[in-house]
């Protein structure tokens, strides 16, 4: 199977000599680290089967959130996390797009701008989450940027999961008036264009877009998605995916790649061929800005407010958030099913100078 591993190590130089010195460093370090991952480079352990004697290279992971490879460690600690903290109630998935008229300014000023849309759409909520005319209360959201589409074209939005209700004033919950959304989006889709509008004026940015996306309808999707802890589990593999699996990469042939993928509404797979520069370009302009922070939480699902959600779980008669626990790394023979014996740490093998 081709992993994006091997693309990498088979066509960085090519690319590198292509693209020169407008390759932006954390695109080199992406390159660097998914190449590297799992590999001796980075050292890691070697473990012994005390049945049947077999031996296991166990080799550290490169830790960077782009690697295809990474994500589903990182998933499953979400998981496990997330599961005992959020209210088991009736959830919504909002999801708030930009118009593609932005998409060239939004790409050339990512860390403002990514910021502005998480500040934007988190806002605008807030704003009409307060309104007693359709909660009166402070809701609880988390919230996860992506910038792609299915087929890997730029497309900055933001996902949040609500669960449907809130914190009034006088600390007590109250539930959505509504089945089957949040929130009425055709309210909150001015609100956040405004909001969106203001932050680019703020930035001195809103001179370089065209006047005409301040008069269309933005697009917010609001639809129910079940209950808390369930809800999670299914979202995990929105939080921690990057652009493209390493399953979803079908072959590479003549300096091409094809690579499937679903289009948005139908169960349906597709296939593109891609130049690979072209593929490589189009996975890395996904590769996010050094330190900026990709998962947010907010009101009563914020880290930091543990004692105001475990008052909420109280009225709904849930037990409050369990401490976190370590739980110890064993692994087993894939011959044989016995917990495996560390015997040695292994070295990082050092690059040459």
């Amino acid at each position: 199977m081709i992993e994006m591993a091997d693309i990498f190590r088979q066509y960085k130089g090519e690319y590198l000599r292509e693209f020169g010195d407008n390759v932006l460093p954390s695109h080199r370090r992406a390159i660097d680290d998914i190449i590297s991952c799992r590999t001796p480079a980075l050292g890691g352990n070697l473990y012994s089967c005390p049945s049947c004697g077999k031996k296991k290279y166990s080799y550290h992971s490169c830790g960077n959130r782009h690697c295809p490879k990474c994500g589903n460690d990182d998933a499953t600690r979400w998981v496990e996390k997330q599961s005992a903290r959020i209210p088991e109630v009736p959830c919504f998935l909002l999801t708030f797009t930009l118009p593609h008229e932005l998409n060239k300014v939004v790409r050339s000023n990512q860390k403002n701008c990514y910021g502005l849309l998480f500040r934007a759409s988190s806002n605008a909520l807030k704003k009409l989450a307060a309104d007693p005319r359709h909660l009166g209360a402070q809701p609880g959201m988390l919230g996860v940027l992506h910038t792609w589409g299915r087929d890997l074209p730029y497309h900055p939005h933001v996902h949040y999961l609500v669960p449907g209700g809130g914190i009034n004033k006088s600390g007590k919950w109250v539930r959505s008036p509504y089945e089957d959304f949040f929130l009425p989006v055709r309210a909150l889709s001015p609100i956040y264009r405004g909001k969106f509008r203001d932050g680019m004026k703020a930035l001195g940015l809103y001179d370089a877009i065209p006047e005409k996306v301040w008069k269309k309808d933005w697009v917010v999707h609001c639809e129910p998605v079940g209950k808390g802890p369930e809800v999670i589990r299914y979202l995990s593999r929105y939080i921690y995916r990057v652009a493209i699996t390493n399953n979803r990469i079908i072959s590479l042939r003549n300096d091409k790649v094809t690579f499937r993928y679903q289009p948005v509404c139908t169960k349906d797979w597709k296939y593109m061929t891609l130049p690979v520069l072209v593929f490589m370009a189009r996975f890395l302009q996904h590769v996010l800005p050094k330190g900026f922070c990709k998962v947010r939480y907010y009101g009563f699902l914020h880290q930091r407010c543990t004692d105001k959600l475990n008052a909420l779980r109280e009225q709904l008669g849930l037990p409050p958030v369990p401490l976190p626990v370590e739980k110890p790394l064993i692994l087993y023979c894939s011959h044989c099913g016995t917990a495996l014996v560390h015997l040695l740490a292994l070295q990082r093998m050092r690059a040459p100078p």
